[in-house]
């Protein structure tokens, strides 16, 4: 009996063919189905649950939750039904009734400038102040300003005035002046407009109607420039005209006088802000030839420390 001799050659083909067929009988499925070869599986069998009644309708039957509305319910879509703040079935009674921002009365005390003004032979303290108390609508306001020399008062300007709001920005204000300081006093009726102008300039115009035909236009205005958070330079103007010339008062016909300045001022807090500055005030035409020929001088440059502060 021969012993079978083994062959190198052969035993490496027969390997290599052992894993051939291992590697086609694990893809072959996969291939195919890839290749789209084999059938779909089949669905698997799903349970759909009854439809609910009528008692538990969901939206598949749009029906309205809680049923219909009864015969006398109120028009979701008419304006209150009727109803207003202080009346009907669901209005509360004065000490619980909602009271809104524009139902309360404010009041703020806002002084813009008070301030030591040391020109070229002069000296003098200035103020220019306000006051007002009211609604967002509607508000008494109290306007000050003026100028004090060596314990008296060289000129002064107070109006009482209404002020109504006819927009976000501008009031209308309506109401009294009363000049008084050197010569004569006098009194107008003063009509104006206040408010933030665009490019957030604060802006006042007022007119004023006097005794004896006189009248009179005050235009001011000034704006705040932002340096820092807390510093602020502000330059404004201010011009008056007058119609009629006044000579117990040193007040001329046409442009009268006007005030350009320039403060900075550091607001330690936006309610509390100390400034310096300077100021040109000048006056101008008949004004000018009556300051003259009074023994004054028809210009001045001033320089200004002063505070501003409101509460």
């Amino acid at each position: 009996m021969h012993a079978r001799m083994s062959n190198p050659i052969i035993e490496a083909c027969s390997h290599r063919l052992f894993v051939a067929v291992v590697l086609m009988t694990t893809l072959a499925p996969a291939w195919a189905q890839h290749e789209g070869h084999t059938e779909p599986a089949e669905p698997a069998q799903v349970t759909t649950p009854s439809r609910p009644g009528p008692e538990h309708s969901g939206h598949g039957d749009m029906s309205m939750q809680g049923g219909p509305p009864p015969p006398d319910a109120r028009d979701p879509h008419a304006y209150a039904g009727g109803y207003t703040r202080h009346t009907g079935a669901y209005a509360l009674p004065p000490s619980q009734g909602l009271h809104m921002g524009d139902e309360h009365a404010y009041s703020a005390v806002q002084v813009n400038q008070l301030e030591y003004l040391r020109g070229d032979d002069n000296e003098s303290t200035g103020y220019d102040a306000q006051a007002w108390i009211g609604t967002s609508y509607d508000r008494l306001v109290i306007k000050a300003e003026g100028e004090v020399a060596s314990g008296e008062i060289e000129e002064a300007r107070t109006e009482v005035l209404w002020g109504h709001a006819l927009s976000a920005y501008w009031d209308a204000q309506l109401g009294l002046r009363h000049d008084s300081g050197e010569g004569p006093e006098r009194s107008w009726l003063a009509v104006g407009l206040q408010g933030l102008a665009p490019y957030w300039f604060e802006v006042e115009t007022t007119a004023y109607v006097g005794e004896n035909g006189r009248t009179a236009l005050r235009i001011e205005a000034d704006y705040d420039l932002l340096i820092t958070q807390r510093l602020i330079l502000q330059p404004s103007i201010e011009f008056n005209l007058y119609g009629k010339e006044d000579e117990e008062r040193g007040i001329g016909q046409g442009l009268a006088e006007g005030d350009i300045g320039l403060r900075l001022r550091y607001e330690f807090s936006r309610k509390f802000a100390p400034y310096v500055g300077i100021e040109w005030a000048k006056k101008f035409g008949d004004t000018a030839d009556l300051a003259r020929a009074n023994g004054e001088e028809s210009s001045d440059t001033r320089w200004v420390a002063g505070l501003r502060f409101w509460f």
